[in-house]
């Protein structure tokens, strides 16, 4: 299953800008490797931004729930991140199913 992921990563007044880098260079390495692994299917840093967009393809909406429970960002400071997630459908799959509602 594909999912669309969008954090948006806020950190503490008490949390210095170096503090949020050691956890975020944690959190790097973790993606990185998810990627390498298939897990995730590409990956973004928005330029300007506290802001990471991912694809991710997994098993179950569960197995992604668990991945993002475990992840090291959330973790350390998960109050401080807000995930959206979206269900994705590949769009050759849509097209056939509109195509099919014209013959019916």
């Amino acid at each position: 299953m594909l999912f669309h992921l969008d954090f948006r990563v806020e950190y503490s007044a008490e949390m210095s800008q170096n503090d949020l880098f050691d956890i975020w260079s944690e959190e790097a390495k973790a993606a990185v490797g998810a990627k390498e692994a298939g897990v995730v299917v590409d990956l973004w840093k928005a330029v300007g931004d506290r802001r990471v967009i991912a694809i991710v393809n997994v098993e179950s909406m569960e197995m992604l729930d668990q991945i993002l429970l475990d992840l090291p960002i959330m973790k350390r400071m998960g109050q401080h991140v807000k995930v959206d997630v979206t269900a994705l459908r590949t769009y050759e799959g849509f097209a056939a199913d509109v195509n099919e509602r014209l013959t019916k």
